[in-house]
């Protein structure tokens, strides 16, 4: 990598229009700088789960539609990768998904929630049925990326999988309390796979959400940063920055013993 990656995490409240939203979350990351912007999980509707089918046909929207493809073309005008959220129609099925897009506006990858919460709203939904890895190219160079959302992070074959299919970042779009046990479960899943996991979550003010959004670099023995934190966002909204040093992670990943490495005598 030239440098390290800067990730922006869009911590911010839904509101009436969600694209225009978003297009300005995205327009604000890239003149700060950003390689990369996150949004929290179902960014399109805010994370609402309608119980009625016809409610729920209203808020979806297709992976092909105009509101996914904007964020196509931004990615491509700013030169910025983005990773969208949304409540997607698929043949009369809904899904909580998202698509990643490269600096030219490529869809390099789709991911579909696979562990649904079946026992609240989200049992309207269908469930993903695998864990994509895909090379996201950067203007600071190449970096496999593989994405969990909320729920599947608490599972750590979620991690593994994408880690045993090669991938340095893990995104993790979320809806939930990222209290001291989640953070917790985070700082693990990043220990256990040594990969990088960048979470952005809903702040306060959205029901259920409390901010929090973070970075754990994957690191875990640096004099510098032993306890793996590079970047915890507070409660409010706004959008905030953490810097991935993809060459630190490769370096510790080829001298450590943890995901798939082990140590022989």
């Amino acid at each position: 990598m030239k440098a390290p990656l800067t990730i922006a995490f869009a911590q911010l409240l839904p509101q009436s229009d969600q694209l225009a939203l978003g297009e300005q979350a995205c327009r604000d990351a890239a003149a700060h700088g950003a390689d990369l912007i996150v949004f929290p999980e179902m960014w399109n509707d805010g994370y609402e789960i309608p119980q009625s089918e016809e409610a729920l046909r209203a808020l979806a929207v297709s992976g092909d539609g105009a509101f996914v493809a904007r964020f196509a073309s931004l990615a491509r005008e700013l030169h910025m990768a983005v990773a969208i959220t949304y409540l997607k129609e698929e043949q009369g099925k809904y899904f909580n998904t998202v698509t990643l897009f490269d600096q030219q506006g490529e869809r390099v990858l789709d991911y579909s929630k696979v562990h649904i919460c079946t026992f609240g709203d989200e049992r309207m939904l269908t469930a993903g049925t695998r864990f994509p890895v895909t090379t996201l190219h950067t203007a600071k160079g190449d970096v496999r990326v593989g994405c969990m959302i909320c729920f599947d992070r608490e599972f750590p074959e979620s991690a593994r999988t994408l880690m045993l299919k090669g991938a340095e970042l893990m995104l993790v779009p979320n809806a939930c309390p990222m209290e001291v046990n989640r953070l917790s479960q985070l700082r693990a899943r990043a220990f256990e796979s040594m990969a990088a996991i960048a979470t952005c979550n809903y702040p306060e003010g959205k029901p259920d959400c409390n901010g929090h959004s973070t970075l754990f670099n994957g690191i875990a023995f640096n004099d510098a940063n032993d306890d793996m934190l590079v970047m915890e966002a507070g409660e409010k909204p706004g959008i905030y920055y953490g810097e991935l040093d993809v060459d630190a992670l490769r370096d510790y990943r080829q001298r450590e013993v943890w995901g798939n490495a082990y140590y022989e005598a």
